[in-house]
């Protein structure tokens, strides 16, 4: 959060993940979320391209308690964030 221009939520992951897929967020990211949060809106973001994973970077996120979408460049700027937050 300290590195953002702003956040925005809709109060849905799946609908937050559907922007995110067609590029109205520049990626999404969220703990501790249930599998039919994020499974639908995860496959979209695929879909049209994007790339998600949990926050290790694995394909762990509709069971596990993290999740990160976006295009490749910001995925893995995301990812760098993340772990160098968490580390």
């Amino acid at each position: 959060m300290k590195e953002t221009k702003g956040i925005r939520r809709m109060g849905s992951a799946a609908i937050d993940l559907a922007y995110t897929a067609c590029g109205r967020f520049d990626a999404f990211y969220e703990l501790n979320l249930s599998p039919w949060d994020v499974a639908d809106g995860a496959c979209i973001v695929q879909q049209a391209g994007g790339i998600v994973s949990d926050f290790e970077n694995k394909e762990n996120y509709v069971f596990g308690n993290s999740i990160l979408a976006g295009n490749s460049y910001i995925h893995s700027e995301m990812l760098r964030l993340i772990k160098k937050e968490f580390s």
